[in-house]
């Protein structure tokens, strides 16, 4: 008998045991953890800049550590850009981003949003960049206007560490309007908000997430005030049913999205400080600025459902800081520790680095002052250097004045020698040079039109031989060469053919009466301006 209780008793120990066990296991099963890693706007940054600041090889070498770091805490984790892997750097646009693409398969991305970068070139020219990249470019709301069916892939399931997690790339939707119209005809960039909503729904339906992510390259605009711009992440999150989107990992406006508080961003932030994302509507909204300049990480954890931000850091890859010395001098100084790049991936980019560097080799001129091409100035008011721009266009076609928009003037030119490189950067987009003879009266019209384009857009005018007055949003006065427009005179304009085609929103002039377009491009003009110009005096070219 005593033999039996025994027995019985031991069941019984054994299975509240076994029950106990069970139910650690269920209450482990239901924790997961996460980590996120981005990067957004490569514009062609695959080779770290003359002061040594981030780089490809040296963002693997932090990517490599956060991976394993995170792995060895059983974390998932996914690595995603926020697209715009295109323009702005000769090395890398003479070779159509190909060390880019190959460079962030080396690295190992998981996903990335279709930015309006992406069409700079013709769409066959996007077709080889998804055959270099090892990972899938994703846009839900480019339609293809001949199928009426998605031109590229929505979106992507990846299972990881237990967890099902949905990712949805989205384009915004200005790339219809900024995009080159040459290359872009043919797509229909739909709204958003509508196509997030249907396909989230579709895919918890089928697939029922344990996470939903948005890659985008839409903007982050604090507050929803995007102003003239397509509305961005903050509009989407609030747009959407609560919860719909976990996370919304961005690009396109180009800035740390680091908030001081509810609905008010942190201007004080810099490389090595604390960063708190943005949280719209249950959603998280990250950016991680431009260039590979930082590495998004955020560290989430799922318990019965409900996912919470543990720690969200950006990363910087070797940026410099300025700091003030006990002396009072200010000295850069490295934001973090020395990241030292990859070797193999530095020896794998090294040679389209010189390959690219090979072809824009030597000085072409000078310049005595600063040609101004900042973004933010060159979209906010009259440059220098977009009136050297003009000039050089002008010179091309015999013109009376020329246009061009804010928006095409890529970068600054430095005081001193100037090089192919140089003017590649202002110009990376091969636009060609052309022209059209207009009648007063069709001219006085069309500039009613351009002349009325806000500050802040890359629609925004600049202009050269031209002035003018607007009064009650109408214009009232123009001047060519400092006389009166004349309306049954006609006068010849220079313009590009980006513009020309109905780029930034331009009236389209392509089938006018009198519009011609040359074979020279808009580089090709510049360079030759320098050649023949040298020394360049800046103040000639100061706006009045």
């Amino acid at each position: 008998m005593r033999i039996l209780l025994s027995f019985f008793l031991l069941l019984s120990i054994t299975a509240c045991s076994n029950h106990q066990t069970s139910v650690q296991q269920a209450d482990t099963a239901d924790i997961h953890y996460l980590t996120i890693l981005h990067t957004n706007d490569n514009h062609g940054r695959f080779w770290h800049n003359e002061k040594g600041e981030y780089g490809m090889a040296a963002r693997k070498t932090l990517i490599d550590q956060l991976r394993a770091d995170a792995q060895q805490k059983g974390h998932a984790v996914l690595l995603l850009s926020g697209g715009d892997i295109n323009t702005g750097i000769p090395e890398s646009d003479l070779q159509f981003a190909e060390p880019d693409f190959k460079g962030m398969s080396l690295i190992g991305y998981d996903a990335m949003a279709i930015g309006n970068h992406e069409f700079d070139n013709p769409l066959s020219v996007l077709k080889q960049q998804q055959h270099w990249a090892n990972f899938p470019l994703l846009s839900a709301n480019i339609i293809d206007k001949k199928t009426g069916k998605n031109a590229f892939e929505s979106y992507k399931i990846f299972n990881k560490q237990g967890l099902k997690i949905a990712v949805i790339g989205l384009t915004t939707t200005d790339t219809a309007k900024i995009g080159n119209p040459q290359y872009i005809g043919g797509l229909e960039f739909q709204e958003p908000v509508a196509v997030t909503q249907a396909l989230a729904e579709k895919i918890k339906a089928q697939y029922q997430p344990d996470i939903t992510i948005a890659v985008t390259h839409m903007g982050h605009y604090v507050d929803a005030n995007y102003g003239i711009n397509a509305p961005g992440d903050v509009t989407l999150a609030r747009s959407l049913p609560a919860h719909t989107l976990d996370m919304i990992i961005g690009g396109h406006s180009q800035e740390p999205v680091c908030m001081a508080s509810e609905n008010k961003n942190d201007d004080n932030f810099k490389p090595g400080m604390t960063c708190k994302p943005d949280q719209q509507n249950g959603t998280w909204i990250m950016q991680a600025h431009e260039w590979g300049k930082y590495v998004g990480k955020a560290e989430f954890k799922q318990e019965n459902g409900v996912l919470t931000l543990l720690d969200y850091k950006l990363l910087p890859v070797n940026l410099y800081v300025d700091k003030t010395q006990a002396d009072g001098s200010i000295k850069p100084e490295l934001a973090n520790e020395y990241i030292k790049p990859d070797a193999a991936l530095k020896t794998f980019l090294a040679d389209y680095q010189a390959k690219g560097a090979k072809q824009i080799e030597g000085e072409i001129g000078y310049v005595d002052a600063k040609l101004e091409g900042d973004r933010n100035k060159v979209r906010y008011q009259q440059t220098n250097l977009a009136r050297v721009i003009v000039q050089a266009q002008m010179n091309v076609v015999g013109a009376d004045f020329g246009i061009i928009s804010g928006g095409g003037v890529r970068d600054s030119i430095a005081a001193g020698a100037v090089s192919y490189k140089d003017i590649l950067k202002v110009h990376p987009f091969k636009n060609r040079i052309a022209y059209i003879d207009w009648q007063g009266q069709e001219l006085w019209d069309y500039l009613e039109t351009v002349t009325s384009f806000p500050p802040d857009s890359g629609a925004y005018l600049q202009y050269h031989k031209l002035s003018f007055e607007r009064n009650d949003n109408a214009l009232t006065k123009v001047m060519i060469n400092g006389k009166a427009l004349d309306k049954n005179k006609t006068y010849r304009m220079s313009i590009n053919s980006y513009n020309a085609s109905g780029g930034d929103g331009y009236p389209i002039l392509i089938n006018h009466k009198g519009f011609v377009s040359t074979d020279e491009t808009d580089a090709q003009a510049l360079k030759r301006f320098f050649i023949e110009n040298s020394p360049v005096k800046a103040i000639e070219f100061a706006p009045k």
